[in-house]
């Protein structure tokens, strides 16, 4: 075996331990959310066991993380990020900018003229218009947000979004579960139709 695949590979316990201390988690917690003993995360934590794949992928999923960041994965030389646009119905285009499944979800959005369909599900977002009017329905209330403006919001309240007009709107949307939300450092107050000057 190379030295730097044994250094990977060594770093790995120490990693998960400290990613467990940092959420706050007890072995007991996670053996119970992977399945894994107690024996046996304490023997990958302390470098005593090498963890396979059928072990790594439980934790990754336990702690919320991608896989190649738990195990710190060297840079494969090419640092830019392939993007793969889905194209849906009505001429929408949205781009993940994001792969960590079950953390916050970034995505840009291309949101093409379509019919309300209210929908409620758990969890938190938050929106920034980034060229052309976005006008985005909470329950009874109407908003209409403009380039440079921001929106969030608690997603079990019925909503929905997409143009104001007969023209395409493009978003910044960030989706999370709930607790997870955007840190948003200055914004207008409430979700009021306000310019942001």
């Amino acid at each position: 075996m190379d030295a730097e695949l044994e250094q990977t590979l060594t770093a790995i316990g120490p990693r998960l331990r400290s990613l467990r201390r940092d959420r706050g988690m007890t072995l007991e917690a996670l053996s119970a959310a992977t399945g894994i003993s107690v024996s046996g995360l304490s023997r990958i934590e302390s470098g005593k066991r090498r963890p396979t794949l059928e072990l790594l992928i439980p934790l990754a999923r336990a702690h919320r993380v991608a896989l190649d960041q738990l195990i710190a994965a060297p840079a494969t030389g090419d640092p830019r990020v392939h993007l793969t646009p889905r194209r849906h119905r009505h001429g929408s285009v949205l781009v993940p900018l994001t792969r960590y499944p079950g953390r916050l979800q970034v995505f840009k959005q291309v949101i093409a003229p379509r019919p309300r369909r209210f929908v409620t599900h758990a969890g938190y977002e938050w929106l920034f218009v980034l060229a052309g009017e976005l006008l985005l329905v909470l329950g009874e209330r109407e908003l209409t947000l403009r380039p440079g403006e921001v929106a969030e919001f608690d997603t079990a309240e019925p909503h929905w979004f997409g143009p104001s007009g007969d023209r395409a709107v493009e978003i910044l949307h960030i989706f999370g579960p709930q607790g997870e939300k955007a840190q948003v450092r200055a914004r207008p107050a409430g979700l009021r139709n306000h310019r942001g000057d």
